[in-house]
């Protein structure tokens, strides 16, 4: 099939394990693998999928997206997280609308393009949409790769060149091969080569990983930090932004002291709603979601 030495192998255990996940369907529209895509970014399946099954049915075209506000879009995403998300979809749905004929295109340099469309999603969208042949690098892809090929437990914090040009070089040759084998691994990283608790004795490559073959070493780099969340800014940024969710109409700004207390961690957070776009501050005083 091609010189990966780990293809076979996972290729099977994908076709005997693969999650049924509507965006894996046969027949799923691009749009709705981009929106998995945007949405699967640091954020768990299982909280994806009511969030896509909702906006799917909301909003099943980038057309029908754009023709609502932005802010239906923030208050779409609900409780989903990092909620500019939601903003940079609605700008790309914008642009597929007004510069594609509505149509996701096809071409991994066009989807580069896209406001909110980084390496990584295009090459996911041109891989599983379109069945092209491209490197696919998420969290999981990469802990994999470092764990059988390198023999470290975890990927550096940053993506180096080296790690592109490993994946590179593993892609199977035929376009849909290397497309499917991209999810593979994807899902391998997903459900057993996990960061915390890896199950190496049902992974189908253990016997050709670098890091089980030296005894799994403890990772020695740099400490890894889990992230928090409570108290946050990022916390109080929610609290603010789900008051204005809630509401039909805009928002007196002591509604929204009433939801934290800290005020200049407050004041500091509402600052940034409206700096990123969440957020906009009518000449009355009171706040609303973009229009």
């Amino acid at each position: 099939m091609s010189d990966n030495p780990y293809s076979t192998a996972v290729l099977a255990w994908y076709e005997a394990n693969a999650r049924d996940l509507p965006w894996r369907a046969p027949g799923a529209s691009p749009w709705s693998i981009l929106v998995s895509e945007i949405m699967l970014q640091q954020t768990p399946v299982v909280r994806v999928l009511p969030a896509w099954r909702a906006w799917m049915e909301r909003w099943p075209t980038p057309a029908h997206l754009a023709e609502d506000s932005p802010g239906e879009a923030v208050r779409m995403w609900n409780r989903l997280g990092y909620p500019r998300r939601a903003l940079r979809l609605h700008a790309c749905a914008t642009a597929i609308t007004g510069e594609h004929g509505g149509v996701v295109p096809d071409d991994h340099a066009t989807l580069l393009s896209l406001p909110g469309v980084g390496a990584y999603t295009a090459a996911a969208v041109a891989s599983f949409a379109f069945g092209q042949r491209h490197a696919i690098l998420d969290t999981n892809v990469r802990r994999v790769l470092a764990r059988a090929e390198t023999g470290v437990e975890y990927p550096p914090k940053t993506q180096t060149k080296a790690e592109v040009t490993l994946a590179e070089s593993l892609l199977p040759p035929e376009p849909s091969v290397a497309a499917r084998w991209g999810v593979a691994v994807m899902e391998l990283g997903a459900l057993v080569c996990t960061a915390r608790s890896p199950a190496c004795a049902d992974c189908p490559i253990a016997v050709q990983c670098a890091w089980t073959a030296a005894g799994r070493p403890a990772y020695s780099g740099p400490p890894r930090r889990g992230q928090t969340y409570a108290g946050t800014d990022r916390q109080a940024r929610g609290r603010l932004l789900a008051v204005l969710r809630d509401s039909a109409e805009p928002v007196a700004k002591p509604a929204l002291d009433a939801v934290w207390d800290d005020g200049v961690q407050r004041e500091r957070a509402l600052d940034g709603l409206v700096a990123d776009g969440l957020v906009d501050p009518l000449e009355d005083g009171r706040y609303a979601l973009p229009s």
